[in-house]
């Protein structure tokens, strides 16, 4: 295997050091609620973000500062978005400019990031009064504690590493994420910041970061809202020494496959720790006539509110599968389609050109009962792929939801 999956999430990489605090913007004490990440040495870096027409204020910022294509550091607060705030971008600039005083770097070189709850003002001197604090928990083991900083509702933290050779010299890939609410694809669903040790220009980190979200971030659904001030932002610092990644080389489509390993395993724990969920959803689609043909038939099964219903009890209820293959906006022969369930406990197929064949439902009942589980389409009719992941829709998710603001 060329990536090697490592410890150190986005300090792993050389040059990295995070940290985080508990600044006041949440009530709870005990957990963390302010995240910064700091190169050492200047990076090339890129971003990609939510399409809803409502954008948080960082979203707005970050995108200014990250015009050069150049960055420094991430921060970001949980506990509120910072969205529809008539102050918002002031705000998003005030807390970038006390970073950047506090590290003795540009405001300009500040991803700001910023999630939680939408439509509340985002009090200022908490956060300003606890930049020395923050700035002096900064060290290479301080990936987890920015991890759980920028959680929300999640229940675990996400991070991930992986190491890799280009050209000779060894590089890294680390990542952390938040997401378990209001995620489905349409870039992004999600936080995730993503920093690296290997030379990559602007303009390919850049195509990096759309190309690996398209296959990830955008492949995932937990509830088909798609939140106000996600991003996917990638760092990269080129201290591990290898020659500059310009154009489309080998070593481009090295980079881009760790990126994807990284960003994959993220995208498939946000899936898992969907609000509520009790199962991690796989769809994969073969046979299709087109790659983009098989990625809608994907979505469409993970994004099913039946199916899902379905699947939190264990019930092998394939015509909801079929019905949300029928209703995908692409064109197809429905009577080709093949439907199979698997899981650690065994395999079945339901469905067999477009219609329903014998199976033991037993047999079907202990696959689905546990915590993950694969959905296989065979489409037969061409050589389009793809991989869709989602999560069960359970009574808890109403609960979590119900009164999240108060």
């Amino acid at each position: 295997m060329p990536y090697t999956l490592i410890e150190g999430g986005v300090c792993a990489p050389k040059g990295f050091q995070a940290g985080a605090v508990h600044c006041g913007i949440r009530k709870n004490r005990e957990k963390k609620d302010l995240a910064l990440i700091v190169s050492s040495t200047p990076c090339t870096a890129a971003a990609v973000y939510t399409q809803n027409k409502v954008k948080g204020a960082p979203i707005l910022v970050t995108k200014e500062h990250l015009a050069n294509g150049t960055a420094r550091a991430i921060l970001c607060n949980s506990g509120n978005a910072n969205t529809c705030n008539a102050d918002g971008e002031f705000i998003a600039h005030a807390m970038c400019e006390s970073a950047a005083n506090a590290l003795h770097i540009s405001e300009e070189d500040i991803i700001i990031a910023s999630t939680g709850v939408i439509g509340q003002p985002l009090p200022l001197d908490p956060i300003t009064d606890a930049m020395p604090a923050l700035t002096a928990s900064l060290s290479a083991d301080g990936s987890e504690s920015a991890a759980e900083a920028i959680m929300t509702t999640d229940t675990r933290l996400k991070q991930v590493a992986v190491k890799f050779l280009l050209d000779g010299k060894e590089c890294i890939i680390g990542g952390i994420s938040k997401g378990s609410g209001m995620i489905h694809p349409n870039m992004a669903t999600m936080l995730c910041f993503i920093t690296s040790d290997a030379a990559i220009s602007a303009a390919m980190i850049q195509k990096a970061c759309k190309e690996v979200a398209d296959e990830t971030f955008n492949m995932i659904s937990v509830d088909g809202d798609t939140s106000t001030n996600d991003m996917l932002s990638v760092m990269a610092n080129g201290q591990a020494g290898n020659l500059l990644i310009e154009s489309e080389t080998a070593d481009y489509y090295k980079f881009v496959g760790a990126l994807m390993t990284v960003c994959r395993q993220l995208a498939k724990e946000m899936a898992a720790d969907g609000e509520g969920a009790t199962k991690l959803l796989e769809c994969s689609v073969t046979g299709a006539p087109s790659k983009e043909t098989a990625k809608k038939v994907a979505k469409s099964v993970i994004c099913s509110s039946l199916f899902k219903a379905a699947m939190f009890g264990a019930d092998a209820n394939w015509g909801r599968v079929l019905c949300a293959i029928g209703y995908t906006d692409a064109e197809f022969e429905i009577g080709r389609v093949g439907v199979s369930f698997s899981s650690k406990s065994g395999e079945i197929q339901v469905c067999e050109n477009g219609a329903g064949i014998p199976f033991s439902e037993e047999l079907a009942k202990k696959i689905l009962s546990e915590s993950e589980i694969h959905i296989e389409i065979c489409m037969g009719q061409g050589g389009g792929a793809a991989t869709a992941w989602g999560c069960d829709l359970t009574y808890d998710y109403v609960k979590i939801n119900g009164d999240y603001r108060t």
